[in-house]
């Protein structure tokens, strides 16, 4: 009994899988239909560096989904709060699986175009940045909140199973039969996704000002979160890993040039911060006792930038390292694994529910916008020095300016979840 004792304290919790049927066929559909987007997400990187031979170019997919996520987000997030959000959710569902059919019909008709890459990529965005608060405000509906941690570890392992399978899975398919098989494969999955949002129940606000969503409903949320020490800090964390330290648009030159590799290369790189999240995530049965919230956020995010670094000492140090970069991404995505589960459910207890969807909005303009301007940030020190060294100087940014933010703001280190104060 001991024994299943220690391992229940250290193993996945999966309580919040068995307590709310519509939090499961949720997460079920999301997981499914991640393996297709990432598979997508390999496929246009992968589209646009065989169109171009620029990592700089890579980079600029990131920059052209910026300001529609941003704008997408800020306004989502007061569609959230004042719409059901089961429809907000089902509406953008279905126009980015719209887009994945515009990715497919492109490639194979053979159109070569980057442009239209580009603007297929700023739409998804845009639409993802509506999507997403949608379901990230409707969580504390369908689980409890003592279960909350673990139902955010079990979405970032949803997420993160779609980031190890779906480029791995990519780059096989795309040697094989092309980007067009990888784009076809996302619509056909997408599909998971469209029902489990069918399914769910009405979740209108629980309380609305009754006028349209419009740029004052906007500013409520920003003035709140200016009132909201705690929660900006995790805004402010996160953009220091995700714009200083975003590696992923110098992926395919490493793959190609640095390692020498091919297109499986590329998907093994692209795969490993999202094995070791689910590494993470296999033993994450201590997450829900973790009160100190800020602490926990902290010491995550350091070790990913500390992680990126590596990267580049050792793709410098060592000719042909490319194992050793794949346990240092895997140690990055470990790492952001636990720092995306506290956020979020720091930003799920301590906000009130009036205004969840706009607080949530401008959560992923931070945590899929960063990653964007990360992109762009990454492919311009590479076009100054090299892809090495971009990891070197990211990674060494990263740290430096969580650890600045946290002398600045020392009061974050005293976060309780138990007292949650925004």
């Amino acid at each position: 009994m001991s024994r299943r004792r220690a391992l229940g304290a250290v193993l996945t919790d999966i309580r919040p899988l068995r307590e709310s049927p519509a939090f499961r066929r949720l997460w079920f559909g999301q997981t499914i239909s991640q393996l297709g987007q990432q598979m997508s997400v390999i496929a246009v990187a992968y589209q646009v560096y065989v169109l171009t031979e620029s990592s700089f170019s890579v980079g600029l997919v990131g920059l052209c989904g910026l300001l529609p996520l941003v704008l997408g987000g800020l306004y989502g997030g007061a569609l959230v709060d004042a719409f059901d959000r089961r429809l907000v959710s089902l509406w953008s569902a279905l126009g980015l699986w719209a887009c994945s059919g515009v990715l497919v019909l492109q490639a194979w008709a053979d159109v070569e175009s980057v442009g239209l890459l580009y603007g297929v990529v700023a739409v998804q965005a845009a639409l993802f940045a509506v999507n997403n608060p949608a379901r990230s405000a409707m969580l504390p509906r369908l689980v409890s909140a003592p279960l909350l941690p673990a139902a955010n570890a079990l979405s970032m392992a949803s997420f993160n199973l779609g980031f190890t399978i779906g480029p791995l899975l990519g780059g096989v398919i795309i040697g094989w039969h092309g980007v067009e098989a990888a784009y076809t494969f996302d619509v056909i999955t997408f599909t998971a996704a469209l029902y489990a949002v069918v399914r769910l129940p009405s979740m209108p606000p629980a309380q609305s000002s009754g006028r349209a969503p419009g740029l004052r409903s906007v500013v409520e949320g920003l003035h709140f979160l200016k009132n909201a020490p705690n929660l900006r800090m995790t805004f402010i964390i996160d953009l220091c890993a995700m714009v200083l330290a975003q590696p992923r648009a110098l992926f395919p030159a490493l793959a190609l040039t640095v390692f020498a590799g091919s297109a499986s290369t590329l998907g093994l790189l692209q795969a490993a911060p999202a094995i070791g999240s689910l590494i993470a995530f296999a033993v994450s049965g201590w997450i829900s006792r973790i009160h100190r919230h800020g602490v926990a956020i902290v010491i995550a995010v350091v070790a990913y930038g500390a992680s990126v670094l590596m990267v580049g000492v050792g793709a410098l140090s060592f000719s042909g390292g490319l194992w050793l970069a794949v346990a240092f991404l895997a140690g990055s995505g470990a790492a952001d694994m636990i720092s995306a589960a506290y956020r979020s459910t720091m930003l799920q207890t301590a906000a009130p529910d009036e205004l969840r969807g706009r607080l949530q909005g401008v959560f992923i303009v931070v945590v899929a916008g960063g990653p964007r301007l990360g992109d762009f940030v990454i492919g311009l020190l590479s076009a100054l020095t090299n892809e090495e060294w971009a990891m070197v100087i990211g990674g060494t940014l990263c740290v430096v300016g969580v650890l600045t933010a946290t002398v600045l703001q020392r009061r974050f280190l005293t976060y309780d979840a138990r007292t949650p104060t925004p």
